[in-house]
């Protein structure tokens, strides 16, 4: 997986914006159906104030419910940080969690701490979290299914494998955006055009905001001003589409 991906520049660009407006500007490439590409409500931020995160998927697999067959619980780590410069930049750690029901934590501060000091960007887990104040205090975005407060067998089973998480399926290096709004992916083939179309959908959307703010509305006015909004956007999608 050597494939070349953004630079960091880029990726800082892409984060300085909201994930439900990459979503929509993914949608007007039209490269896949509206309802598919991001996680579902099962995946929850576990710090919402915290910016987006954006990075490259690192996927594992995870169990707690009985120990490891071999090696130490924590052993998966060292796999996984060298499995860090695999991928086409910035890692954000991605685990599915195969016990049913969740037997305890993927991750704690421990873990956390060391995936932050080799680079990675944040960790979405379709299992639960702990530490919650210590992996606050390192400004390491978390997004899990919920809490738990044991770390029971904690073991990485496989590492870069596909994996299944809020819903969708996640391929190693699959580029993520993550906000309190949810994760989605960003297609491999739009990701570098991606930061500059959303720059350009809020400023087509400023169009009705800065009519709503103006103090003299009516329907008629918001009527022009949303049918003003739907042209500008008609024109950013084709322009994106190349039509």
């Amino acid at each position: 997986m050597s494939t070349e991906g953004l630079s960091n520049a880029a990726l800082e660009e892409l984060a300085k914006y909201d994930t439900p407006t990459v979503c929509n500007v993914i949608e007007l490439w039209n490269i896949r159906p509206r309802n598919t590409g991001y996680m579902n409500d099962s995946i929850k931020a576990c710090f919402p104030k915290m910016p987006p995160m954006v990075g490259y998927a690192l996927t594992s697999t995870f169990r707690s419910m009985a120990p490891p067959r071999s090696g130490d619980v924590y052993s998966g780590l060292d796999a996984q940080v060298a499995a860090f410069e695999s991928l086409p930049g910035a890692p954000v750690v991605v685990y599915q969690d195969i016990d049913e029901p969740t037997a305890s934590a993927t991750f704690g501060e421990v873990m956390c701490s060391t995936y932050k000091a080799y680079g990675a960007k944040g960790i979405v887990t379709s299992g639960a979290g702990r530490d919650l104040d210590q992996v606050e205090a390192l400004d390491f975005p978390a997004f899990t299914n919920g809490t738990n407060c044991a770390h029971g067998y904690c073991h990485t089973l496989q590492v870069n494998v596909p994996v299944t998480v809020g819903g969708i399926p996640i391929y190693p290096g699959d580029l993520l955006h993550g906000d309190l709004n949810g994760v989605t992916t960003i297609p491999t083939e739009i990701a570098s055009e991606v930061a500059d179309a959303c720059k350009d959908l809020m400023k087509a959307e400023d169009i009705v905001l800065d009519y709503l703010k103006s103090g003299n509305l009516t329907p008629e006015g918001l009527g022009e001003a949303r049918k003003e909004l739907a042209a500008e956007i008609g024109k950013l999608g084709r322009r994106l589409r190349g039509e």
